[in-house]
């Protein structure tokens, strides 16, 4: 796994007062924990040593940075990559290089940087990397876009991209529609011109959510229960029948994105909040040719880390997408750094907005 290089001498807790002292050359405030655990009591914000700047490192200023489902999980133990302990927590947000060893040409100081795989440990104030861990980032991009485009949107963008030949006006369905991944679908097909219908859990604000999701450039918003009591042809209208389906809830909910498949079509899923198996009839594999792939953007990083051609062009991508309206970053809470257990608990209690540590 990649980190960041870091001198992991036991710190001391540390309190609100320290945002002075964790400027200093040597040394940096960062959220370390040393052995796994359902209670976030084991995570503690330490000051801990930087090492010196090689020739090919960067000197790292961390800007922003989310608290994903997926770092709870890594704090638990429960997550398929574990990082070696001590570890500092958080895989994904943006820093300002200010500084760069004599023999690095990729970047330069003021330059954003987002680092591009798992385990790099970003909830800190600031890093020493090697240069090679680390993407651009448009400046002029706005700071939440910049600190959360290197998971959710990039999982979007790969699997609109990967699995089908999407042309415009084909109809792709997903559940989890108002997660962040979800809402990254929604908004990058509509730029492709593809149609989406996005399930969604019933709710008491259902009708709200389900006019904040057509802003988006949702096609149709369904939930659960409609999909199970009403013809397929009245859920998707005018619409093509689904060529791809994206699931990343499991159970029933799954079960009801590859029903609604067309004859040779693709589900893709990448998540398994329900907790419960997905049901698959044979006669959908048999007589139907619907195919099954899973996709895991860790993975999916990891196996192009060779060229870093198709990583650049992703991320690029996405930034413009960005910049030019057609992707919103999610719903954010910023919450100061050292305020970082209300980011936590609220994470683990609900996911209707991403929490972002402002470092």
């Amino acid at each position: 796994m990649r980190r960041a290089l870091l001198n992991t001498t036991r710190g001391t807790a540390l309190s609100v007062g320290l945002g002075e002292r964790s400027r200093q050359l040597n040394s940096c405030a960062a959220l370390v924990y040393r052995r796994h655990g359902h209670d976030l009591d084991t995570v503690r914000m330490e000051e801990m040593s930087l090492p010196a700047l090689g020739r090919h490192s960067v000197r790292l200023k961390m800007l922003a940075s989310p608290i994903n489902p997926a770092d709870v999980n890594m704090l638990k133990g429960t997550y398929p990559i574990l990082p070696m302990f001590p570890a500092v927590g958080g895989n994904e947000g943006v820093g300002e290089v200010v500084e760069v060893g004599s023999e690095v040409t990729s970047l330069r100081p003021g330059d954003w940087a987002i680092p591009w795989d798992t385990g790099f440990g970003t909830w800190r104030t600031e890093a020493v990397c090697e240069a090679g861990d680390l993407l651009l980032v448009p400046r002029d991009m706005s700071l939440l876009g910049a600190a959360t485009i290197g998971v959710n949107p990039c999982t979007a963008y790969r699997m609109l991209h990967d699995f089908v030949p999407l042309k415009p006006g084909a109809t792709v369905i997903q559940n989890g529609a108002n997660s962040a991944v979800g809402q990254a679908v929604i908004q990058i097909a509509a730029a492709l011109g593809v149609k989406t219908i996005n399930v969604i859990r019933d709710r008491p604000h259902r009708r709200e959510l389900e006019k904040e999701l057509m802003s988006m450039g949702a096609d149709v918003v369904v939930t659960e229960e409609e999909m199970q009591g009403l013809r397929l042809e009245n859920v998707i209208q005018d619409l093509q029948r689904p060529v791809l389906g994206l699931n990343c809830v499991g159970g029933l909910s799954g079960g009801l994105v590859l029903s609604s498949l067309r004859d040779g079509g693709t589900m893709v899923t990448y998540g398994g909040m329900a907790k419960k198996p997905l049901h698959i009839p044979a006669k959908a594999l048999i007589f139907r040719n619907i195919t099954l792939h899973g996709f895991w953007m860790t993975q999916w990083k990891r196996n192009n880390s060779q060229d870093m051609s198709r990583l650049v062009t992703m991320v690029t991508t996405v930034c413009g997408l960005m910049k030019a309206g057609h992707l919103r970053p999610p719903h954010c809470a910023q919450v100061p750094f050292h305020q970082y257990r209300r980011a936590l608990q609220a994470t683990t209690q609900s996911h209707q907005r991403k929490h972002v540590l402002i470092m």
